[in-house]
């Protein structure tokens, strides 16, 4: 078994297509299904149901994928560590984000990071919050920049606090609230609300606030870590938001107005307990942040 033969393997059920998994690994399709068949004799069992319409992975596929991919995340930082014994930064980094981060223009500093260490291959992946801590603790990502109410704190990673703000009611333009100097959460009860899914931290937020002041709220539009969408929602007048005033700030056709007794939100920086590349320490200490 050789690392090439598991990288087609991967690229075959994540594209789900021997066609395609063999344009991505740059070789004949011919080439790439001779030596699947030949890890699939090694291995005395079949990895990939293939028919005429269709590839997908059997049973024993299914249970072959996460160790391929363990063994080429592991060569992959093999190369990365040899490379930082002698004074490079090379591999992968991948940094998750909620879409309303404030506190860091990550957009600016994974230019910067690139511009600084251009042989690292960087990605950036969008999520809710809980979602991303989930993923640095299983590896997927190695960092990540969170939004949490004030009550909780990031469970099962390192985490800094990078900022505290307070929420803000946004509407549309032509809304009677529109050309208010503050409201109060009270006020906003008469208004249907467009929000997070529930249970999510993002939507967390704003629900402990109105539970807290004893209010009860109706929400009737719930979208899932999109607030672009959201805001949609919000110009055409079928809903009002709450969201953070850095980002609504963003947002153009809409009205922002303070609240008086508004929800809290934390920002987080957060990484892996289990120990970070090399490409990851760099960009925290880019981010004059130490993992220490």
């Amino acid at each position: 078994m050789e690392l090439q033969h598991l990288r087609y393997v991967v690229a075959v059920a994540e594209t789900n297509s021997f066609t395609r998994g063999a344009e991505r690994c740059f070789v004949a399709q011919s080439a790439l299904s001779h030596q699947i068949a030949r890890l699939e004799r090694e291995l005395g069992a079949k990895l990939f149901d293939r028919t005429s319409r269709r590839v997908r992975l059997t049973a024993a596929g299914a249970a072959f994928l996460p160790a391929a991919r363990q063994c080429l995340d592991a060569a992959e930082r093999a190369v990365a560590e040899v490379a930082a014994a002698i004074g490079e930064v090379r591999g992968r980094l991948t940094v998750g984000a909620i879409p309303t981060v404030a506190a860091v223009d990550i957009p600016l500093a994974l230019h910067e990071f690139h511009q600084r260490y251009p042989q690292v291959r960087v990605g950036l992946r969008s999520g809710a919050s809980e979602e991303l801590v989930e993923q640095v603790k299983e590896g997927v990502i190695e960092i990540a920049f969170l939004g949490l109410p004030t009550t909780a704190r990031p469970q099962g990673v390192h985490a800094r606090e990078l900022a505290r703000d307070r929420l803000v009611a946004v509407t549309s333009q032509d809304h009677p609230l529109a050309g208010e100097s503050e409201v109060d959460l009270r006020r906003l009860t008469e208004e249907t609300f467009v929000d997070f899914p529930a249970g999510t931290a993002g939507r967390l937020q704003s629900d402990e606030a109105f539970a807290a002041a004893g209010l009860v709220r109706e929400v009737a539009f719930e979208v899932t870590a999109a607030p672009d969408f959201m805001a949609r929602i919000i110009r055409q007048g079928l809903a009002v938001g709450m969201l953070p005033p850095a980002y609504a700030a963003q947002l153009a056709g809409v009205a922002t107005i303070p609240v008086r007794d508004a929800p809290g939100r934390v920002e987080y920086l957060v990484w892996s307990r289990s120990g970070l590349s090399p490409a990851a320490s760099a960009f925290l200490e880019a981010l004059s942040t130490s993992p220490a």
